[in-house]
């Protein structure tokens, strides 16, 4: 199958218009006239990433996170991402991203039912053609837990390492607000929906306890803590949507250790 033919399934679930203003979405190089038979799957395009997809045939890669956000001025073995760019077409591998779209799509749903959200809503609305659409998931637990239940619910849910927590482990949570990702700007969406806590990452010192001071807590689970489910999500999507190719999906492996 051509990548432009999968890239139109792809983009007829997530299409390219519910990305944010400021991402960089879609096909981001080589050809789009590339006959796939292989796909590599992973959240970015590492250098680990490329090599890996590189060793395993792999026609086309597709990653969560854009390898490209800004202009580039050149393309050369001077930085890592040219270099990352020039392997990839020295190999002939065409490279697709698909962020912000897919948090709008996929993510948001995905992850509130992760948590086992019920009857969940959109934390913070980004499209609206008469259905609304956004970043995260909002609703309200059956009965209270504690934060640190709640902490050990994302553990179980996630795996997404150790977990920083913002406030009283002990205090009751019922509503519970979910951002995959850098969560700091959601905070005032998650007030503003009156949540007891926020599941999101990189989360400062100063943020978080300014958070709790407004009544938020915090659970931090990391950036990639949370949103490696892209992986396998896209792994299955693909297996189940696009007949006739192979799909590996590059193992889960935290970009930092605590020590």
């Amino acid at each position: 199958m051509l990548c432009q033919e999968i890239i139109d399934i792809i983009e007829k679930s997530y299409p390219e218009k519910y990305a944010l203003d400021w991402d960089n979405v879609g096909l981001l190089a080589g050809r789009d006239d590339k006959e796939v038979k292989r796909a590599y799957v992973a959240l970015d395009a590492t250098d680990e990433v490329v090599e890996a997809a590189v060793e395993q045939g792999a026609d086309m890669l597709i990653t969560h996170h854009p390898l490209i956000f800004g202009a580039l001025k050149q393309v050369t073995n001077r930085n890592f991402i040219g270099r990352r760019i020039i392997k990839m077409l020295q190999n002939d591998i065409s490279y697709y991203a698909m962020h912000t779209n897919y948090d709008v799509l996929g993510m948001a749903d995905l992850s509130g039912k992760m948590l086992h959200l019920h009857d969940a809503k959109v934390l913070e609305v980004t499209w609206d053609d008469g259905c609304q659409e956004g970043i995260g998931r909002v609703a309200d637990l059956e009965e209270a837990i504690t934060l640190a239940e709640c902490a050990a619910a994302v553990k179980d849910s996630f795996n997404p390492g150790p977990v920083k927590v913002f406030g009283d482990l002990s205090c009751k949570v019922k509503r519970i607000a979910i951002s995959p990702g850098a969560g700091k700007s959601m905070i005032g969406a998650a007030l503003g929906k009156k949540a007891d806590v926020l599941v999101t990452g990189d989360i400062d010192h100063h943020t978080g306890i300014d958070a709790v001071a407004d009544g938020l807590c915090i659970i931090d689970a990391g950036h990639y803590g949370v949103e490696h489910i892209f992986v396998q999500d896209m792994k299955r999507y693909l297996e189940e949507n696009v007949p006739g190719i192979e799909v590996a999906a590059a193992p889960i492996r935290h970009p930092f250790v605590i020590i």
